[in-house]
């Protein structure tokens, strides 16, 4: 789960400073048509009391910023002096001062404070109480400040789409960052990259045990290969399906493809496993090519078919959408091309040729044709 799909951290050392950027981000941010609820993962600074110890007074009197604060805090927060059993619950017994009393400067300033030598002091001998505006959260990455600028997408919107969109529209404010601030993306379009690098990782993996079964299946390296060449075949269709129903090329789109090369290697295996039993029957090889795209032809399409008409109803999802139009628009093409490119193929690697018979007949058509 990525939470808000566009997100942008302003990073730098200073609280105000990044402050200020984000701000100047998240006016960017708002202007697109793309997003909607666009807001900072910092909320607006909140009026806190802080009491600020006099150490020359304090030390003088025999006071300790440790005595001062556990006054303040008993008054504030209040001191727990015992605790409640109702039956199998313990219920802390908490003294401190009614809220009047807590929530005034003045009241505070009259707090009194016991010395050592058994004397009592007001608080506002050694101290000064006033009100201040602090950051109520704060984020850090990597020890620096950051603040997320982040939004939701519209309807019918893709996070990464959106992000996209917005990018060059903060060239100007990246422009005269200060020296040590930067902004980073986030986001859908962090976590994709995320998961792409960890899909990477496991490529060569994946690439060597589909080589080994297919290795298995076939028992031949020449086949091996000519399948795994079959299988760049669908980018022909995912290109332009995507494009025309204007999806994105993201994370689950490449996770179509990747089926997708499974599909198309399938399909492939089907098609040069036919042909090679119709080799081993004893068929003139040529004759054998023919045959094999003949007779295999309606299951290939049949379960390709299937495949695409399966996908549809996930065309209308936000977030498999893409995924399914990659497998739709790359089967449909890449199946077409299976069934002529792949006898072509087989014939062009071997160097099959049409073989004439002495008798003038044609071989694959059982027919006289005319001879010199």
């Amino acid at each position: 789960p990525v939470g808000f799909p566009v997100q942008f951290r302003v990073v730098g050392p200073d609280t105000q400073m990044v402050r200020k950027i984000a701000r100047e981000v998240e006016a960017v941010v708002a202007s697109s048509p793309k997003v909607r609820d666009v807001q900072l993962d910092w909320n607006d600074p909140v009026r806190a009391m802080k009491v600020q110890i006099d150490q020359d007074k304090a030390r003088a009197l025999g006071l300790t910023p440790s005595d001062v604060s556990m006054v303040t805090q008993t008054v504030m927060n209040g001191a727990t002096l015992s605790q409640l059993r109702e039956r199998e619950d313990l219920i802390d017994i908490v003294a401190r001062a009614v809220p009047q009393e807590r929530l005034s400067l003045d009241t505070l300033k009259d707090i009194n404070l016991y010395t050592r030598q058994g004397t009592v002091v007001p608080l506002s001998q050694v101290a000064t109480v006033q009100h201040e505006l602090e950051e109520p959260v704060l984020w850090r990455r990597n020890r620096d400040m950051a603040i997320t600028v982040r939004a939701d997408v519209k309807d019918g919107e893709q996070g990464v789409t959106a992000t996209q969109e917005i990018r060059p529209m903060l060239k100007d404010i990246q422009a005269k960052l200060p020296s040590g601030y930067r902004i980073d993306v986030g986001g859908a379009v962090e976590e994709s990259a995320k998961a792409n690098d960890a899909l990477l990782a496991v490529v060569p993996l994946m690439l060597g045990t589909i080589m080994l079964l297919l290795m298995l299946q076939l028992q031949d390296f020449s086949r091996m290969w000519m399948v795994l060449l079959t299988a760049p075949l669908g980018l022909i269709g995912v290109v332009p399906a995507l494009l025309a129903f204007q999806a994105p090329l993201g994370f689950v789109a490449i996770l179509g493809i990747i089926a997708l090369g499974g599909m198309i290697m399938r399909n492939s295996v089907i098609l040069i496993d036919q042909i090679q039993i119709e080799i081993n029957e004893g068929r003139d090889p040529w004759n054998a090519v023919l045959d094999a795209a003949i007779h295999r032809t309606r299951p290939v399409v049949l379960a390709a078919a299937a495949a695409v008409l399966a996908m549809i109803p996930l065309t209308s999802s936000v977030f498999w959408g893409p995924m399914a139009i990659a497998i739709m628009g790359g089967l449909t093409v890449a199946t077409l091309l299976t069934i002529f490119f792949v006898p072509a193929l087989f014939a062009a690697w071997f160097k099959l040729r049409r073989h004439q018979p002495a008798d003038g007949t044609d071989p694959a058509q059982g027919q006289l044709v005319p001879t010199a």
